[in-house]
């Protein structure tokens, strides 16, 4: 298949009164046209960093990219001259950020939210780019768009002000779409809804979705591909159903486990994952998952793990994997 996008060992980095914190330590992955990409991880784990670096849309007084490359059809979008990145932004690349309310202008209709993209990025009339929205608004599922296209913010629903969110995203048929935390906040029906519309988008269109989320219900119903973050890296890697079903690394297994099952008895207590993710200010110079790992070896507290491939499509970094751990701990007790 094409790959799209590859993210090739990325290093970002903000500067605070605190010292420097290393928010995405090594972050490599691809993305193929047509495919899903789930990101996931507790907060702070570096999701939405990765993201904002893809789109180049990290603030230059505070943070910067120091290390990697970020490859969009060949091209290295770390070293892109700002003026063509700008080109790039919606129309190639599209990113639907966290909060509706705080991403959409409470003061400036619908309507014009939508044409706005259109008419920069190509160049067409506004009766043009009107009719391109109208439509726009009726794949995202709103009725009665010729009316909604003059109303505001505070005249839609959560749900619908997702639906307007990907609408703007989608508008200039990007080939990638970035979906951060796209169902936070919004009530399991209305969940359903916006991830049954990634879907039909995705099939009608060809979109490449890369979708950062802590909502593991959510990935299991629309990614192909998992990438598990953990303090700025990617623990481990594989297809949906190779995490769900054959997950390796520690973390990954707790993730699952402190989720809420139906088909385990109602009285049986969730097994959360017990400490707190480290200071980035100074990563660990091992795993950074050691201190909270009940099967950590003093190897994994001073030496980072490499990666191992346990398939074409499936890649973890853990000590565990390591033929001498076995005489630790047996592969059948780390499952």
């Amino acid at each position: 298949m094409e790959k799209l996008l590859q993210v090739e060992d990325l290093h970002v980095s903000f500067k605070t009164h605190g010292g420097e914190v290393k928010a995405v330590r090594g972050v490599s992955f691809s993305l193929e046209k047509g495919e899903t990409l789930a990101i996931v991880g507790e907060s702070g784990c570096g999701k939405s960093v990765t993201a904002r670096s893809i789109m180049r849309l990290i603030p230059e007084h505070v943070g910067k990219i120091t290390k990697g490359k970020i490859l969009f059809n060949g091209t290295d979008l770390v070293t892109l001259p700002e003026k063509e990145m700008r080109g790039l932004r919606g129309s190639q690349i599209s990113m639907i950020f966290q909060d509706a309310m705080t991403s959409l202008n409470p003061t400036i209709s619908i309507g014009e939210q939508i044409m706005e993209g259109i008419v920069r990025h190509q160049k067409l009339s506004r009766a043009e780019a009107k009719a391109q929205a109208l439509e726009m608004l009726q794949l995202v599922g709103i009725a009665n768009p010729e009316r909604r296209l003059k109303q505001y913010l505070h005249e839609f629903s959560g749900g619908m002000r997702q639906r307007i969110m990907i609408a703007i995203a989608l508008v200039c048929k990007p080939s990638i779409l970035i979906a951060d935390e796209p169902t936070t906040a919004l009530d399991v029906t209305i969940q359903a809804q916006i991830i049954d519309l990634f879907k039909t988008i995705q099939q009608k269109t060809g979109v490449s979705i890369v979708i950062i989320t802590h909502d593991l219900g959510v990935v299991a119903k629309i990614a192909n591909k998992v990438n598990v973050m953990y303090a700025g890296q990617v623990v481990e890697a594989g297809t949906v159903r190779e995490i769900f079903y054959q997950p390796q690394h520690p973390y990954t297994k707790g993730l699952l486990e402190s989720m809420p099952r139906l088909d385990l008895d109602r009285d049986t207590p969730l097994a959360p994952i017990p400490g707190s993710p480290p200071d980035l200010f100074a990563p660990p110079a091992g795993c950074a998952f050691a201190a909270r790992c009940q099967y950590a070896l003093e190897v994994c507290r001073n030496h980072q793990p490499a990666y191992s491939s346990l398939g074409t499509t499936h890649q973890v970094a853990c000590w565990l994997q390591d033929p001498r751990a076995q005489t630790v701990y047996p592969l059948q007790a780390a499952k």
